[in-house]
């Protein structure tokens, strides 16, 4: 009978999230992600966590069940990730009844050779821990939150013309706080707050509205309580407002909140925790309110998400976000890029997309899956090519939707060659 495990890989290139899999041949499976066609030399997968187990399409399941929320699409076993959500994944499985060891994985890059070495796991007595408490942690809120630094929200609002903001109410209705007088490096202020505080006046804005979310973690060290915290500039003076009502949880859908979003603000600009991105995502484009936020990069390419770029919702900003902070305020690597339904002109990164006839496309850049259908990489678009075709996210975020050419599918393309399944890509077609 042969061997079950479970594995957490993830790739070098998407830090934000994992996979969570089952497979019966450790060695083999990371050999098949290695070398994955269509893979960049530069992408590199390697094992976070890998265990044996009694039944692992069981395991599986409950995994799925567990940390429903936290998967990036229902139809793949791809998990947000950070470093305490990961901590999650791997408690949950070895407190499992079918977890039966855990497996140390050494991986010599040059060689190319998995040497596995397996070493039996100390019990949870001697961890001085229970299987109800394992549980119980498992399923507490998670800490998925990165604190966006300060110089990258101002490289990016720098970006839009200044007009947009001119007697507009700004929300920043995601974990956002205001520290006390008291903390003179703002510290417990958050990078939004803290940049239209700082440029409310040369803005021009009418208000600012900031909520503070009442969640397990003290977030900004600014206490247990929700509160809504409002900044207003006269000539004559400013005025500054923090209210906790009774009950306010602080969260986006709270009903305050939502009455805020709905009836107060014009432009909402800030970083909604990802692990509730979906819903975030549905509640801020039925308001209709212009926005700026941050998310993850990859989610161009994610069932919940493509509807609103295939729709002209939503688009790219101008940024790539590569680190965050985390609340101990240490850099933390992530793979974000700012999303927004502000009309862009001449954005800088469309000089990343290579659009030319067909013929004049390097060969090694294009090539045709079993399906016949084309795939072009490395930031080239055929300008000539009636058909679809399939490209990876970069084109869409660096504003392929707004050179004429549309995406034709609600969901993701997922090209096999040679009966061997390559990475991820859109659907689009000249208009």
């Amino acid at each position: 009978m042969s061997k079950q495990y479970i594995y957490i890989v993830q790739s070098s290139k998407e830090i934000i999230s994992c996979k969570i899999g089952i497979t019966n041949d450790l060695e083999r499976r990371l050999n098949e992600y290695n070398s994955m066609t269509g893979k960049s030399k530069e992408t590199v997968y390697q094992y976070l966590f890998t265990c044996e187990v009694s039944d692992m399409k069981q395991i599986e399941n409950d995994i799925k069940d567990e940390f429903r929320r936290l998967r990036e699409e229902k139809s793949r076993e791809m998990y947000f990730y950070n470093k305490d959500l990961f901590e999650d994944y791997v408690k949950f499985i070895k407190s499992h009844k079918m977890f039966t060891k855990e497996i140390f994985i050494k991986t010599d890059v040059q060689k190319e050779v998995v040497k596995i070495v397996k070493r039996e796991k100390p019990t949870l007595k001697e961890r001085g821990l229970t299987f109800k408490k394992v549980m119980q942690k498992a399923k507490q809120v998670k800490n998925d939150e990165f604190y966006t630094r300060y110089e990258d929200v101002e490289k990016e609002i720098n970006m839009y013309d200044a007009e947009i903001w001119k007697d507009k109410t700004v929300f920043c209705n995601c974990d956002d706080a205001i520290g006390d007088s008291e903390d003179k490096n703002n510290i417990n202020t958050s990078a939004f707050a803290l940049y239209f505080i700082k440029n409310f006046e040369k803005l021009g804005l009418k208000k600012l509205i900031c909520t503070h979310y009442a969640g397990t973690v003290d977030l900004f060290n600014s206490g247990p309580k929700g509160y809504v915290y409002t900044y207003i500039y006269t000539k004559t003076r400013t005025e500054e407002f923090k209210d906790s009502p009774k009950g306010y949880t602080g969260s986006f859908d709270d009903p305050i909140s939502l009455k805020i979003l709905n009836e107060e603000a014009d432009i909402v600009c800030t970083n909604p925790p990802f692990s509730r991105s979906i819903d975030y995502w549905k509640i801020l484009n039925d308001s209709g309110k212009k926005f700026i936020i941050i998310s993850n990069s990859a989610i161009v390419l994610t069932e919940s998400y493509i509807p609103y770029f295939k729709d002209n919702k939503v688009w790219a900003g101008f940024n790539e976000v590569y680190w965050f902070l985390t609340p101990k305020r240490e850099l933390t690597r992530a793979t974000g890029y700012w999303f927004t339904n502000i009309p862009i002109k001449d954005r800088p990164n469309y000089k990343r997309l290579k659009i030319m006839p067909l013929k004049k496309i390097p060969e090694k850049h294009k090539e045709y899956d079993d399906s016949k259908m084309l795939l072009v990489n490395n930031g080239y678009i055929p300008s000539d090519y009636k058909k679809p075709f399939a490209v990876s996210s970069n084109p869409i975020l660096n504003g392929l939707l707004e050179k004429g050419y549309k995406l034709l599918q609600d969901k993701r393309y997922t090209p096999y060659i040679n009966g061997e399944e390559c990475y991820a890509r859109a659907l689009v077609q000249k208009i």
